[in-house]
């Protein structure tokens, strides 16, 4: 009875451990003596008790790893500190559990290995910038080098990169020189720009000016040359009048050019008081052969104009009032 006990008991055991349950997510590896035989996939899988064994538990889904701070030296010769983060996941659990040892410590490890040589051959400022460069190629490192253990390195990201604080400080100034200097040239370019319109208004006010007087000089020239065919036109018809014997047309030459005399003298700068040393019947006498002659000048064009059979108006006799001489200064 005791034996049956003892083979009852057996039983059971082997059952239990003949049978492995796998979880989702995870993969066995089965081992006979010692020796890796096959993997058993997620669900019920079954081995030969008391030869086989279950030799690792592989866990198939996307691990994180947290890379600790670690300082690191660019290439001019600045110390920062730098972290990140690690994505990962076992593609063949009999690699990563036969082809190295603590896979999880050989992946950091890698990691940071290659992050201080891939920032060791950049720059301060194309480490702080170009973070996508840097994640790119620790990804294609690690990769490569992590594909024998079965191991897929979907992602590497840079948490950090945090230089010295006096080295922040100096980049903090730079900034701000930076912002001035492109300030001063903002300012400097709006002064010139200020400098070339108004030189521009200037030019263009210049030119208008120009022909504004080079218009009125025409316009003035045209006048001059108006009145002086003017002139030449009553010069002409006084000596006509003078070679006919009227004698009123002297009159109104000479009456002409007296006033435009006294006009002169009267508007004078230097002059405030006007003195007339003549008489003023002379004046009046000119004046009046200036009428005279304008009625003379009319009569002659009414004769002419009159149709035939019409007879001739009657001319009002001409009354010559001679100019008296201008009295001699006392």
């Amino acid at each position: 009875m005791f034996f049956v006990w003892i083979l009852l008991a057996f039983v059971v055991i082997s059952i239990f451990r003949g049978v492995k349950s796998v979880p989702q997510g995870f993969e066995y590896t089965v081992q006979r003596f010692g020796r890796y035989t096959h993997t058993l996939s997620p669900g019920l899988g079954f081995i030969v008790p008391w030869v086989d064994a279950v030799g690792h538990r592989m866990n198939m889904m996307e691990q994180v790893l947290d890379v600790p701070s670690q300082d690191v030296i660019t290439r001019d010769n600045a110390v920062v500190k730098v972290d990140g983060v690690v994505f990962f996941q076992v593609l063949d659990a009999a690699k990563a559990a036969y082809e190295v040892a603590d896979l999880e410590n050989a992946v950091l490890n890698l990691v940071m290995t290659n992050i201080r040589t891939v920032l060791g051959s950049m720059d301060l400022d194309e480490s702080l910038s170009k973070r996508d460069d840097i994640n790119s190629r620790l990804l294609a490192v690690v990769d490569h080098a992590t594909h024998p253990w079965g191991v897929k390195v979907n992602r590497i990201e840079i948490k950090d990169i945090q230089p010295p604080r006096d080295l922040i400080d100096s980049m903090a100034r730079q900034m701000k020189a930076e912002r001035e200097k492109r300030a001063n040239i903002l300012e400097a370019e709006g002064f010139r720009a200020a400098a070339i319109l108004k030189a521009e208004g200037e030019k263009q006010a210049a030119v208008l000016d120009a022909e504004g007087r080079r218009e009125a000089a025409f316009r003035d020239a045209e006048a001059r040359e108006r009145l002086a065919e003017a002139e030449a036109r009553a010069t002409t018809m006084v000596s006509e009048a003078i070679a006919q014997g009227d004698v009123q047309a002297i009159n109104y030459f000479v009456a002409q050019k007296y006033v435009e005399a006294l006009k002169d003298f009267a508007d004078s700068p230097n002059q405030k008081t006007l003195l007339l040393p003549m008489e003023t019947t002379g004046v009046l006498g000119s004046l009046a052969g200036i009428v005279e002659l304008t009625r003379a000048s009319g009569s002659a064009a009414a004769a002419t104009s009159s149709n035939e059979g019409t007879a001739a108006r009657p001319r009002v006799p001409r009354v010559t009032t001679d100019p008296a001489p201008p009295a001699s200064p006392q």
